[in-house]
Parts: structure tokens; sequence; C-alpha cells
């Protein structure tokens, strides 16, 4: 008897311990998506609809199988809630913008080919079995924790159904009344349902982005009229467009590093007036944030903003001229330099049409590394300059991606003797001189501060070549291609990009007088603000008659 007592007291207090775990449940997991999207635990602390909706229908519900539909169901949706949570961190840390489902199941896609070129391919499909098993597993644990509440609730009789009301209520109150924890944080919450509704709203979003960008590539009036007469007030010239990585208005203004970004610009634009050279700046708006430069790139040559992967990926069935090809068709020589690629560029070829497309892998550098950056800029000038422009030669065209200043940031490379430079092995020793990612990271003052060192050293080294190599017929477009990310741009910061125009041809800035641009390689605070589309059109407006 006293087996059978103990037996039973025993199935009593686990009765009682799965009761207490499925109303923690109910209670908890309907808020981590709020926790994750106000990025604070006290959004744990308040009281989930979800749950209370979910516990009211299934006491409404008669027994049947349509009581484990709704309680799945609800699980299905907490479940995914949290996920898309998950992914709006992680993409707002990054792009600065929020998960979409219709634009980013590609990276997805892409996000299993890094883990598998991490951990191989069968290790990265195992973790996504047991992610999805774990899943499965959690939404599946809240269907019971439902089911079992709603039974508890039912069994307490008039205590039940008193404390559902109570909670009903008391809900219903604080929601009306506004009632918050902390400041952003609401007492009566809906966390799960408003981050599924906020996907949905940037899904439509992204539909309709997607009709805009349809209805601007069809719309071209360089490409479908005469090109006649295309940018012949640049005849003669050689003319780079220099993408500058990372470069946004937060290293040239009011921030913690941009007094030396700013230093290095001031001393760098004495030089050039020295040197003989005029400069123009203003800011343009890019399509993108903290990565994805492509974009920047392709909005900025074809006219079309590229605010996507996917329209990334339809503007190259497109015919559409980009500046490139409009050089290419005026007679120019037209170059591509992108030292972070190591492997070939079809859409250079067949949709930007570059005479000659320069890589990692062909472009004789025998140095090291420096993090993500397999060339510093000093030797990527060095390079176009031994092979387009030291002999007489044809005017060139050229885009040139700078990569030095791409995150981690570090090490940053040092500039050595031009003379010097060779193969890139005088470059050797640098990188074990400077600091690893792994030692800058945890401290985000660390990270903004040697952001702001491959800034300055990304912009010493082009004005170091300029002074070095003189080049009268040179026109330079440099730009940066979109803000650093948060941990060092800051939660405010715009998509706002430097640039400039830098000539020793008066002529040339003649042409682009009614730009309204400041004098400089330093933009001013309230220099003119152009979203990076419109530039491509200007742009020929202004040096073709």
């Amino acid at each position: 008897m006293n087996g059978d007592f103990g037996t039973e007291r025993n199935r009593g207090r686990g009765s009682s311990v799965a009761t207490v775990g499925a109303f923690a449940a109910l209670v908890v997991a309907p808020l981590i998506a709020g926790a994750l999207a106000l990025g604070t635990p006290a959004a744990l602390m308040s009281l989930p609809a979800e749950s209370i909706a979910v516990v009211l229908i299934l006491i409404a519900i008669p027994a049947g199988w349509i009581r484990w539909a709704v309680a799945g169901a609800f699980g299905v949706v907490v479940v995914v809630a949290t996920v898309v949570a998950a992914l709006d961190l992680g993409f707002e840390a990054t792009v600065d913008r929020a998960f979409s489902l219709a634009e980013d199941g590609p990276a997805l896609v892409s996000a299993f080919g890094v883990v598998g070129d991490a951990t191989g391919t069968g290790n990265a499909i195992l973790i996504v079995a047991l992610i999805v098993a774990l899943l499965v597993a959690a939404a599946i644990a809240l269907a019971r924790a439902a089911l079992r509440a709603e039974r508890v609730t039912v069994r307490s009789g008039r205590t039940g159904r008193i404390a559902a009301t109570v909670i009903t209520a008391t809900w219903i109150v604080c929601a009306l009344v506004g009632v918050q924890l902390l400041p952003g944080v609401p007492f009566a919450a809906a966390d799960a349902t408003a981050t599924l509704a906020a996907t949905t709203s940037q899904t439509v979003v992204s539909l309709q982005e997607q009709r805009d960008f349809e209805r601007a590539v069809q719309t071209d009036r360089f490409g479908d009229g005469p090109t006649d007469g295309l940018l012949s007030a640049l005849k003669g010239k050689d003319v780079v467009i220099a993408f500058i990585e990372s470069y946004g208005r937060v290293a040239v203004q009011e921030s913690a590093f941009s007094a030396g970004v700013d230093r290095t610009l001031r001393q760098g634009g004495a030089q050039l007036a020295e040197d003989g050279y005029s400069a123009q700046s203003a800011f343009l708006t890019s399509p993108t944030f903290g990565g994805v430069s492509w974009l920047a790139h392709s909005t900025l040559q074809s006219g079309v903003w590229i605010a996507s992967q996917q329209n990334y990926n339809r503007l190259f069935a497109r015919d559409r001229l980009t500046l490139t090809r409009a050089f290419k068709d005026a007679g120019w020589r037209t170059v591509s330099v992108v030292p972070s690629n190591s492997e070939p560029w079809v859409e250079g070829k067949h949709f930007y049409g570059y005479d000659a497309m320069v890589n990692s892998l062909n472009m004789g550098y025998r140095g090291p590394a420096f993090s993500y950056a397999r060339v510093p800029d000093q030797y990527t000038w060095q390079h176009f300059y031994d092979e387009e422009l030291s002999d007489p030669h044809a005017p060139v065209m050229a885009e040139i991606d700078f990569v030095s200043s791409h995150t981690p940031w570090t090490p940053v490379p040092s500039l050595v003797p031009w003379p010097e430079i060779g193969d890139g092995s005088v470059f050797d020793a640098q990188p074990a001189q400077g600091l690893a990612p792994v030692d800058v990271w945890p401290d985000p003052e660390r990270v903004q501060e040697v952001y702001g060192q491959s800034v300055q050293y990304t912009l010493g080294a082009m004005f170091s070549f300029l002074h070095t190599y003189d080049q009268p017929d040179l026109v330079l477009i440099v730009l940066g291609d979109h803000q650093p990310a948060r941990i060092v741009s800051g939660p405010d910061a715009d998509h706002d990009v430097p640039i400039s125009i830098i000539s020793k041809d008066p002529a040339v800035f003649d042409e682009i007088a009614s730009w309204g641009w400041g004098t400089g390689v330093l933009p001013a605070p309230d220099a003119p603000v152009w979203r990076m589309d419109r530039f491509r059109d200007r742009f020929l407006d202004a040096f073709s008659p």
C-alpha cells in the first residue's frame, strides 16, 4: 500500500511539474520574438495575447482532431515568428533591413553554402537537419502545452473560468491603457503575431519594389535612343570609377573616428591642389547598407535602384545601358579591377561588356592577404597604372574596387615606397604587425578605430598615387559603396556615401557646374544628396551634347 501511495504521489508531482512547465512555455515562448526585436529580456515579462487566445479557443472547441489542429497551428506560429525575428535581427545588423521572404530566400541558400564551405557539405546538412528537428519538436511541445493548459483550466471549474477571465481582462485593460514594463516594452504583448504581420508587410513592400523595378528598367531614354555623341565631352580622358569599400557619411562627419579621416582628406586635398588637381564633392544615397556592395555598383552603373539580390539578378537578364557599356560604345577600352574576386565574373563580360577583367588570380600579386582584403589598395593602384596608364594608350574607362577598408578592417596595410611594390612580397611582414580581428571585434570602440584607420589608408593610397604618378588626362570618380555596419555607423545612420570627382582639366568642372557640388574632396554636411540611381543619367547628360 505504501508503495502504491508513493507511486501516486510521484505521479502527482510529475503532473504538477508538467503543468507548471506548460504554463511557463505558454507565457515565455510567444515573447521571444519580441525580446529579439526590442533587444531586451524585459520583454519576456509581458503577457502574450497568443497564449490567452489559444487557450480560450480550445476551451470553446469540442473534443476532436480540430483541437490538435488549433494547438498545432499555435505552435507553428510561435516557432515561425521566433525564427523570423532571429532572421530580422541578423539582417538588420548586417544590411540594415528586416528579412523579406520574397527577396531573401536565396540568401538563406547562400548561408548554407557558407556553412558548407566551413564545415563540409555533410556536416552542413546535419546542422540543418538538427535545426529543423529542434524547431518541429518545439512546435509540438508548444501544442501539447496549450492542450494541457486548456485541460487544467477546464478541470479547475469555476476557479479556472475566473482565472481565465481575469487574465483576459487584464490583457485588454493594459492594452487599452498602454501599460509598459519599460519604455517601448508593453505589458500586453502580441509579439509573435506582430512579427509575422511585419514580415508579411515587408514581403508586400518587396513585391511592390519588384514591380517598381520592372517599370524602371523598361524605361531608358539613353538606351532606347540614339547614342551618337554620348560622353564626347570626355574625349581623350581616362575615366576611373573608384569604389571605396564601406566609405560612408559616418567616416567624414561627427563620429569618434571621423577626425582622422577628415584630416587625411584635407591633407590629401591640399596636396592635390599643389599638384594641379581640382575636386568637387557631394553625397549619394546607397541602396544597401553594411554590405552587399554589388548592389551599389550596379545601381550607379545602370541608373536603376537595385536594393535586393533578386533585382540584381533580374537586371542581368535585361539589355540595360550601363556607364561601362556607354564608354565602350563611345570608343573607350573598358576594364574592371576587383581584387576580392577569385572566380570568373560572367556578368562582367556578358552584361557590362568589359574588355578586360582583373581579379586576385590574374593581377600578379604574391603578397599576403589582409584578412578579407586579398590585395592591399596600393598594389591595386600600382598594377592598374602598370597595365593601363604607364605607356601611351587609347582612353581607358575602369571600375576599380578598393577593398582594404572592407570589414573586419584589420589588419591595416601600410604604404611602402612605390618603386618597391613589385609582386607584393614587400607586404609580407605587415599582417603580423597589425591587430587580428579576434583581438578587435569584442570591443566596439576598437572596431570603430580600426575602421577609421582602414579608410585613412585607402584614401592615403589614392592621394599618394595621384601625387606620384602625374595624370593630366585622368577623371577620377571616387565614392563609397555603403555605410559600414551598425557596430560602426550606430543605430541612426542614413545610407549616404561621399562622392568626389577629381581632375586637372577645368572643363570637366564646367560641365557639372549646375550640380552645385562643393569644392574639395571633403563634402560639407549640407552638400547635395542624390539617390545613387540618379547619377548615371546626370553624368551622361553633363558630358554628352
